[in-house]
């Protein structure tokens, strides 16, 4: 069983910074794709970013990139986004999520998520 959780989401300003934090387990972790969506109340989930097993190669979608980082430490198993310039509409729900293959594949496991508010 894989098990996903996620920490340290807030309240921040616009222009503020914040660095999630997300512990998998049940799976070797530097083998498969991880990465972060998010989803705000009323719109569609929107993936953020990627990073692959293996080489550890990122992707960003294009709202995010140049403000947030992905990054992992696979010998405690977490992954990290850390989040800069942040604007009002970041605010949202944010998961993380494992998935089946080294740089695709199906969602393994995701968590409940972390809430992120970002006030004008």
């Amino acid at each position: 069983q894989v098990n996903v959780m996620e920490s340290g989401g807030g309240l921040v300003q616009t222009g503020g910074s914040l660095r999630l934090s997300c512990t998998i387990s049940g799976l070797n972790f530097g083998d498969h794709a991880m990465g972060w969506f998010r989803q705000a109340p009323g719109e569609e989930r929107e993936g953020l970013s990627v990073i692959c097993g293996g080489d550890g190669k990122t992707y960003y979608t294009d709202s995010v990139k140049g403000r947030f980082a992905i990054s992992r430490d696979i010998a405690k198993s977490t992954l990290y986004l850390q989040m800069n310039s942040l604007q009002p509409e970041d605010t949202g729900m944010y998961f993380c999520a494992a998935y089946a293959r080294e740089c695709s594949g199906a969602l393994l496991s995701r968590g409940e998520g972390t809430q992120v508010t970002v006030s004008s």
